[in-house]
């Protein structure tokens, strides 16, 4: 493929290379499988899946935020049905001095959305979420008052493509 040629899919699948070849060992990213193998293995059985680490409201900011980077296509099904939501849960559970900047993030997220919408960003129509991503997800364009949402999505978008591309899906 030419440069011109390549999918947002197929450069995700690049880039998640590396962070999860600095974030796991094969032995922890085998253990990450199986957690999550458990966890949608009880879903299909009607058992709703438990977070350990984040909140319900954080749960469902991540659900729909892991979503937004990698959404269901014709190839594919979204970062939901690979079980990344649960991916991070079990990579925040594992590893606590790793929980600190997502919790901050997601609520860095919230925050910008009630201010601007009224509303939680799960809550927030898709237009609205889009509005604060384009803010924070070019780095070199986001205004400096953007820095902490830039810093939290870049790794949490490192973090969704390493769930997703590590994962059956």
């Amino acid at each position: 493929q030419s440069p011109r040629e390549i999918t947002r899919r197929d450069a995700a699948k690049l880039l998640a290379a590396l962070p999860a070849a600095l974030f796991f060992s094969n032995a922890e990213l085998e253990k990450a499988r199986k957690f999550v193998d458990d966890a949608l293995g009880a879903a299909a059985r009607g058992t709703a899946y438990a977070p350990k680490f984040f909140t319900a409201a954080e749960y469902r900011t991540v659900r729909v935020l892991v979503d937004m980077i990698i959404p269901r296509d014709e190839r594919s099904g979204s970062a939901t049905d690979a079980g990344v939501p649960e991916f991070m849960d079990f990579w925040m559970s594992d590893r606590p001095g790793s929980q600190k900047w997502m919790r901050d993030g997601l609520t860095w997220i919230d925050a910008q959305s009630n201010s601007r919408f009224g509303k939680p960003f799960a809550d927030a129509s898709q237009t609205q979420r889009e509005a604060i991503l384009n803010d924070i997800a070019w780095p070199a364009r986001a205004p400096q008052s953007m820095a902490a949402g830039v810093g939290f999505f870049n790794r949490f978008r490192d973090l969704t493509a390493s769930g997703f591309w590590s994962s059956e899906i």
